[in-house]
């Protein structure tokens, strides 16, 4: 006779049905196998075969390793993702990821040891050993949240996806310039009119990227209708993702299609624009090798602006 948890029924018809676990969906989700036969010892006999054979193939599934699922999964990305995110993912296999779980078989990788190895991120990572930041560790979960779904989908066993490990990370109070200092600003600007304080000034009224606003050209201003039309960013992004040490800049594409835009332009922004346009095309950040200032270069001069606000040349507003 039938023991308790044995998943084994006599059914109305007659027969013996065995129950057993077959594989599991991509959410995790038991999916089951069924065994039928004219007796409860043949049906047993059958339901113990194929929950050998299950996970027979399942030992023979996770001979791949965590590596090697991950160069799968990296390989398979590169036909939809661009070069900076590509980039972005490769570093933190290479530094935060693979040292840990390289060699891992997927029934190795517990919540216990995916949840260890994000605590030792947030209190002892990077290369100074000072820790990530919270919102480092969880792009990093995200990367292998990825990788397990992608092993799931190729009929892997996984143990754990990590979907059930949270990184909490708290809300930092963003710092507002008020009316005061935005006037103070605005007028350093318009004292000193160099085409990276104008950039400033755009982005200030205009809610810009940097990358966007390095990458703004003079024909992507329309005066007509008074806007601006967003198609482009500049980044930088490494050469070599083996090594690491050679970079290049580009001008690319927005990373999805809604930074894809056009924004209106304030009348006193335009006419400021109009006034510094030395030339009808080529980049609004201008060197005099008429390449675009670099991100960086821009991301540093709010803070020379902020250091001339405090010696105070500051007697109109942006609006007079």
């Amino acid at each position: 006779m039938p023991k308790k948890g044995e998943n084994i029924y006599k059914r109305k018809d007659g027969r013996w049905e065995g129950r057993y676990i077959k594989s599991r969906t991509e959410s995790g989700k038991i999916i089951y196998g069924y065994v039928y036969a004219r007796s409860y010892r043949e049906t047993k006999e059958k339901q113990k075969a194929k929950m050998v054979s299950c996970n027979s193939q399942t030992i023979n599934k996770n001979e791949h390793t965590f590596s090697r699922l991950a160069s799968e999964w990296f390989e398979s990305i590169k036909l939809h993702t661009k070069a900076s995110t590509q980039n972005k993912y490769h570093n933190m296999l290479t530094n935060y990821i693979l040292p840990e779980y390289g060699n891992q078989p997927f029934n190795a990788i517990t919540y216990d040891f995916i949840e260890s190895h994000c605590k030792f991120l947030l209190e002892a990572g990077g290369k100074k050993g000072n820790g990530l930041s919270p919102k480092t560790v969880s792009d990093v979960l995200a990367i292998i949240r990825n990788i397990s779904k992608f092993a799931i989908r190729k009929g892997i066993y996984v143990a754990c996806d990590a979907s059930a490990v949270q990184i909490r990370q708290d809300v930092k109070p963003m710092r507002v310039f008020s009316i005061a200092e935005q006037n103070q600003l605005c007028n350093h600007i318009l004292e000193n009119p160099e085409p990276c304080n104008i950039g400033i000034l755009v982005c200030l009224f205009t809610g810009l990227r940097v990358g966007e606003i390095c990458a703004l050209r003079w024909e992507d201003i329309s005066y007509s209708d008074q806007s601006i039309y967003i198609h482009h960013t500049l980044q930088r992004i490494q050469i070599n993702q083996d090594h690491g040490a050679k970079t290049k800049v580009v001008v690319t594409t927005p990373k999805s299609t809604c930074s894809i835009r056009k924004i209106p332009l304030p009348d006193e922004i335009s006419k400021i624009l109009v006034l510094n346009q030395k030339s009808s095309s080529g980049y609004l950040l201008t060197k005099k090798d008429m390449e675009s200032y670099w991100r960086r270069t821009i991301r540093r001069k709010p803070f020379m602006c902020k250091q001339a606000m405090q010696y105070g040349r500051h007697s109109r507003s942006v609006r007079d």
